[in-house]
């Protein structure tokens, strides 16, 4: 995110912003956040599907409905910063060794 940042402030001529933001990317590994920010739902669906569960399965499993399931997917993704479930699962993955 602070490297996307750093490409916004550089495109609109911030060249101090952009090296700030630049700088704490460097300070911070560039990883995107930890999944502590994450809701406990929100943590428990980024498990199963990080794990590899359809979106089905996930909500038999937590009793929501598979709407719920993706809603709360969608808040994951742009918390954690992430994409895909693949991304989804190095991060989570990241987090049980370093937590």
């Amino acid at each position: 995110a602070l490297t996307a940042a750093a490409g916004e402030f550089d495109a609109l001529g911030a060249a101090a912003l952009a090296a700030r933001a630049r700088a704490e990317a460097d300070r911070t590994g560039g990883r995107p956040p930890a999944p502590r920010q994450l809701t406990g739902t929100e943590l428990e669906v980024a498990r199963l599907a990080a794990a590899g569960r359809t979106n089905r399965v996930i909500a038999d499993t937590l009793f929501i409905s598979p709407k719920t399931v993706e809603a709360n997917l969608a808040r994951v993704y742009r918390k954690l910063g992430v994409a895909s479930r693949a991304e989804l699962g190095a991060v989570m993955a990241r987090a049980d060794v370093e937590g």
